[in-house]
């Protein structure tokens, strides 16, 4: 079963990579209070579960948060026991998504052939995390989205930044994974709430509310 992904204002997630804990709560209000409303913690971040709990207790809604760079089952669970209902992870693996169907988890694995594409939705994606994204670049994302189901959310991940929506809007993508662009450790929250604004606003620019 696939678990549709939900109808955010704009199809943004902040990936904080490297937060720990204490600074989870302020620097994701400030990402949720820009209007970036899905947030992930990667797992190779200080104590990332802890991070989530807090996160999943503090947001509001519609704030969507879960993890990234899962790659087991048994982190799958830890997610849920957290809290999270997002998991995003840098590849595509049967138990991972099986265990996430298990708790009804949004799902977003990385892919980056059509084989692996065509895998993921397979095997119940919510979207597809076209990773890195830097390194296909809009031309071969958009050779691969041309066989795909036409209703297959598509992100780019990895290396891109609100820079480069307006090229990713040409092939029909408009949903972003932004990391170091958003985030990076030791940045203040008011550092990241200035850096979530100008995502939001170049993405409202460009999209015009409309997400394709």
């Amino acid at each position: 079963m696939t678990v549709r992904f939900p109808s955010l204002r704009r199809r943004l997630v902040a990936i904080l990579r490297g937060v720990t804990p204490d600074e989870a709560p302020a620097v994701a209000a400030a990402v949720f209070e820009a209007g970036i409303h899905a947030i992930e913690v990667p797992l190779n971040s200080p104590d990332p579960f802890r991070s989530i709990e807090r996160l999943a207790k503090s947001l509001p809604e519609p704030a969507l948060v879960g993890a990234g760079t899962v790659l087991t089952a048994a982190q799958v669970d830890r997610l849920g026991d957290a809290g999270g209902r997002l998991l995003v992870s840098p590849n595509i693996d049967r138990a991972v998504m099986e265990r996430a169907a298990h708790h009804g988890m949004v799902t977003m694995p990385g892919v980056f052939t059509p084989s692996e594409a065509f895998l993921a939705l397979s095997l119940g994606a919510s979207a597809l995390k076209f990773f890195p994204a830097s390194a296909l670049g809009s031309k071969g994302i958009a050779a691969i989205k041309a066989v795909l189901p036409a209703d297959t959310m598509i992100g780019a991940v990895g290396g891109v930044s609100e820079k480069d929506f307006a090229d990713f809007a040409k092939i029909g993508v408009s949903t972003f994974g932004l990391g170091s662009s958003l985030y990076a450790p030791g940045l203040t929250a008011d550092a990241v709430a200035a850096r979530a604004a100008a995502a939001v606003a170049e993405w409202d620019a460009v999209f015009a509310g409309t997400a394709k």
